[in-house]
């Protein structure tokens, strides 16, 4: 399996870890009975839950073009320098991304976006090298 694939596994156990923590930290907010009943009534995430859940919605708006472009390589043989590197970038940003929006600091956040983004970028790339 090419390293790109891995970063591709690695994101999909990223993905999983966000959704827990999202889950648990909007449990620790509002309860057990709110969370395991039908949650007719609606409620936001707040603090940290609010940005968890907001670092999760991030995460699958780059996610799929993440899985397409490390798909695409694969099945066109297209692998290389570029893309192996981009794919490193992107689920390091990814990870890096989630405390970094958790603990709210400003600007961090964004520069783990943006590395995460360079790194698709680059993968990307690779096709038309």
């Amino acid at each position: 399996m090419t390293i790109e694939l891995w970063m591709l596994v690695g994101a999909v156990i990223l993905g999983l870890v966000q959704v827990g923590a999202e889950s648990f930290m909007f449990k620790a907010q509002e309860g057990n009975a709110y969370t395991v009943g039908a949650r007719d009534e609606e409620r936001r995430p707040r603090a940290i839950a609010g940005r968890l859940s907001r670092a999760l919605h991030n995460f699958n708006e780059t996610f799929p073009l993440f899985a397409a472009v490390i798909l695409i390589l694969h099945v066109s043989g297209r692998s290389g320098a570029w893309s192996t590197l981009g794919a490193e970038l992107y689920l390091g940003g990814r990870i890096a991304y989630i405390p970094a929006y958790a603990s709210g600091i400003p600007y961090v956040r964004t520069v783990c976006w943006q590395i995460a983004t360079i790194g698709l970028v680059m993968a990307l790339v690779q096709l038309f090298l």
